[in-house]
């Protein structure tokens, strides 16, 4: 089994049920090849940089699974086919995962969207704009 990330951007004017049915479709495809979903995100809507096919706004979803090149295909056939998928873009993150990658990169998500819920999240500053600002404040002095 391989590690990858699918992101597609469906039609703006696509409702609720129809968005749940491309998800629900989609994550059957990769269960039925023995696959795993690994994280999945409803992004939204959001602008897009340019028009795709005559559309300035998309709504995103984020699938980050492990499963078979032919579970990829298969999905992107069916985006090809669906006229409601405006863009999708799948990658390989990994050439192979095992079970136990598997389960801690779940865990790792999991512990991610806790921390998120919970508030833990520190907003802290990269160490080289720190340290640009010390070296600022010596100058000063």
């Amino acid at each position: 089994m391989r590690r990858y990330e699918t992101i597609f951007i469906l039609r703006p004017s696509v409702g609720e049920e129809e968005i749940s049915r491309i998800i629900g479709s989609t994550t059957q495809i990769i269960l039925g090849e023995k696959g795993c979903i690994i994280e999945l995100n409803r992004w939204g809507m959001k602008k897009l940089a340019y028009l795709i096919k005559k559309e300035s706004l998309g709504y995103y979803v984020f699938c980050d699974f492990a499963g078979t090149p032919d579970a990829v295909a298969e999905i992107e056939r069916k985006f090809r086919i669906d006229d409601l998928v405006l863009k999708y873009m799948t990658i390989k993150t990994a050439g192979s995962i095992n079970e136990e990658q598997i389960q801690s990169a779940i865990a790792a998500v999991a512990e991610k969207a806790t921390a998120v819920v919970d508030g833990d999240t520190e907003d802290t500053e990269p160490e080289h704009l720190v340290e640009e600002e010390q070296e600022e404040e010596t100058d000063e002095e």
